[in-house]
């Protein structure tokens, strides 16, 4: 089973559920990714030791010159203008590239050879019983999907994985949730959070993946977010009190798992109730 933990804006306790959530099951395989890998962080709270490190690399092309008759087709084949032909002259832009190779395919001479570009690196280590694998993008880099797909190539399907994703809306949360069993959707009560939910409950529903709610700092603010939730027949699956003791926690980075053990109980019937949730045969 794979649940995706997601939330429409940043800073609202994701990771703090993703970890805990992985900390709290004590029965089977657990594996925990963290495709947040513009800034990963799960690292910090489960302090897992790595044995493994594997670039992430992305086919660009490379054009000789001495072949090429400046026909354009590749340059007019590149959805993402990542090529362009000037004159008697190719620019290549390798940060644009998505390794998609039409321009290669597209050559009438043969021109245009693919070469390998590092753009980010995999990690895979173990947190005590937690398998876990995150990616870092590289410096510079603009397109973080490659790397997310690299780590998510290294999710066993046979365990419970959970993987914690990008903050937003926006296409790196789409690779992330993509094919996902579930996804829990962190929030705050505030008109912020309402608002970034929204958002986020559309994508899942464009997505087709089945959602609840987590509601996170709960006290402060309003009801808008339950009364949004029970207007969309979106389930509650968790309320996190605004506690300055899980915030005095997260800030030593501690889980809310390790430091609170009385919420383990609370996180293994948050995943029974996810697992009734999720589709049938899952």
């Amino acid at each position: 089973m794979i649940i995706s933990v997601a939330s429409g804006k940043g800073g609202t306790g994701k990771t703090l559920v993703a970890t805990s959530l992985a900390l709290s099951l004590d029965a089977g395989a657990v594996q925990l990714l963290d495709c947040d890998v513009e800034e990963p962080d799960a690292h910090i709270l489960l302090r897992p030791h790595f044995g493994s490190h594997r670039p992430v690399v992305v086919p660009v092309p490379r054009v000789n010159e001495t072949l090429c008759t400046y026909c354009a087709r590749c340059s007019e084949g590149c959805v993402f203008n990542a090529i362009a032909v000037m004159g008697r002259s190719v620019l290549v832009f390798p940060e644009l590239c998505h390794g998609c190779g039409a321009c290669a395919y597209l050559c009438p001479e043969d021109a245009i050879i693919e070469e390998d570009r590092e753009v980010g690196l995999v990690e895979t280590g173990r947190a005590g019983k937690v398998r876990f694998v995150h990616g870092r993008l590289a410096i510079g880099e603009a397109m973080p999907a490659p790397v997310i797909r690299a780590v998510k190539a290294r999710a066993d399907h046979r365990a419970t994985v959970i993987i914690d994703a990008p903050p937003g809306t926006a296409c790196p949360v789409v690779e992330t949730v993509r094919g996902s069993d579930f996804c829990i959707l962190v929030t705050e009560p505030t008109p912020f959070g309402l608002y970034d939910l929204t958002l986020a409950v559309a994508l899942m529903r464009d997505l087709a993946v089945p959602c609840g709610v987590i509601i996170n700092r709960d006290g402060v603010g309003d009801d808008a977010v339950d009364r949004y939730c029970a207007e969309q027949g979106l389930p509650v699956l968790l309320r996190i009190p605004f506690d300055r003791r899980i915030a005095e926690l997260y800030c030593r980075g501690v889980t809310l798992a390790e430091g609170m053990p009385e919420w383990r109980k609370a996180f293994t019937d948050l995943f029974e109730r996810v697992r009734g949730l999720a589709p049938v045969g899952v």
